[in-house]
């Protein structure tokens, strides 16, 4: 309540008092935090089964994304760590990403990667519950979700997205519309202590209002010929071969990263039952082959 009212203030320009408000509740909250310490009870009642909470143990060292999308992530995690210090000189921390790509390119793997470089719990909402289950009162299990956003700090993973940011324009379904707006007022006002990170596989039919409301767009795309061998030496770690991972490019690519990891342990498990202790390129080959036939058909 306290820093809806903080988010009032400001809106009205009275910048100062928001500012002594907010601080007051982070001193608070300073009093009974434990050091490193996250709580991870499990919501209850409609929360129960619309939030999935997890604590991620993916490092940012696991992630394999070119240079520019790595250093945006570091960006948002430096900015996190720094928030008082951006807060109390009137500046907001990144906190509101969406994330934008094929499946299986990292997408909820960043989110995870977030949740454990910040020591953060991760909540995962489920929007396919959301909307089916609580089509004529979503609106008000979202404030819900928002309310726990403002009073416990994590990573909030709306994944699947475009289920609930399709284009207003073109939904012909009232509520639909309703709800939407309602996210969009919710997330303008979301405390930048926690993150909210939305994640889809589909851009281009999303309203273009999110695009306004978050502080950062991150765009992933599947790996190239040297990130998938990065892929798939990260899985196989000391089971690799030497030979192994050479010039693998064009029975990589196309591949999500995903795809990588799955057909890794595939080549993996064939090798060990054959009673050897590393996996050989054409063991590996094989494997990518079936795999690459499996999703691309």
């Amino acid at each position: 309540m306290a820093l809806q009212i903080a988010a009032k203030e400001a809106k009205r320009g009275h910048h100062v008092l928001a500012g002594d408000i907010k601080k007051a509740v982070d001193a608070s909250r300073e009093v009974t935090r434990k050091p490193h310490v996250t709580s991870l009870a499990q919501p209850r009642g409609d929360l129960a089964e619309l939030i999935i909470t997890s604590h991620p143990s993916t490092r940012l060292r696991d992630l394999v994304l070119p240079r520019a999308l790595q250093d945006q992530i570091k960006h948002v995690i430096a900015e996190q760590r720094q928030r008082k210090r951006l807060l109390d000189s009137g500046f907001t921390p990144a906190h509101r990403l969406l994330l934008e790509g094929p499946p299986g390119t990292g997408k909820t793997m960043t989110a995870s990667v977030l949740a454990h470089e910040l020591s953060l719990p991760m909540f995962t909402v489920r929007l396919d519950a959301l909307m089916s289950k609580y089509m004529g009162e979503t609106a008000s299990k979202l404030r819900q979700i928002f309310d726990q956003v403002d009073t416990r700090r994590g990573v909030y993973l709306f994944d699947e997205f475009d289920a609930l940011g399709a284009d207003r324009a073109g939904n012909d379904v009232g509520e639909a519309r309703r709800i939407l707006n309602s996210f969009l007022v919710f997330l303008e006002d979301a405390d930048p202590s926690s993150l909210v990170v939305a994640a889809t596989n589909h851009r281009t039919i999303l309203d273009k209002a999110l695009f306004r409301r978050m502080d950062l767009v991150l765009t992933y795309s599947r790996p190239d010929a040297r990130q998938a061998a990065s892929v798939i030496r990260g899985r196989l770690g000391s089971l690799a071969a030497k030979s192994a991972l050479v010039k693998l490019g064009e029975h990589t690519e196309g591949l999500s990263h995903a795809d990588l990891v799955k057909a890794a342990e595939s080549a993996a498990k064939v090798s060990l039952m054959r009673g050897e202790t590393t996996v050989d390129r054409d063991t590996l080959v094989q494997a990518l082959v079936a795999r690459r036939s499996a999703s691309l058909g």
